[in-house]
């Protein structure tokens, strides 16, 4: 269910806008990606597993709002990182 700390790592690497960026909005958004896409394969098989369920929501709450302040600030960042990680809006 969680990702693992290789993972984590890569995903840094990837979306890092500097050496040793890890607070970001993009690194941010990568890791709640990668989350959430763990867990929605995980109720594919727990249907009734609702606590994790609401997890799950907040987890794409914060996404949410993490993109909207991205957004806001500059849209080219917001356009390049919804086309690399291919959520939709």
């Amino acid at each position: 269910m969680s990702i693992t700390a290789d993972r984590k790592a890569e995903l840094i690497k990837e979306y890092a806008t500097k050496d040793g960026d890890t607070g970001s909005p993009e690194v941010q958004i990568a890791i709640l990606t990668e989350r959430i896409t763990n867990l929605t394969e995980h109720f594919k098989g727990h249907k009734g597993d609702v606590h994790s369920r609401r997890g799950l929501l907040k987890m794409v709450s914060r996404r949410r709002r993490l993109l909207d302040y991205l957004k806001n600030v500059e849209e080219s960042r917001y356009q390049t990182t919804i086309e690399r990680l291919g959520i939709r809006k």
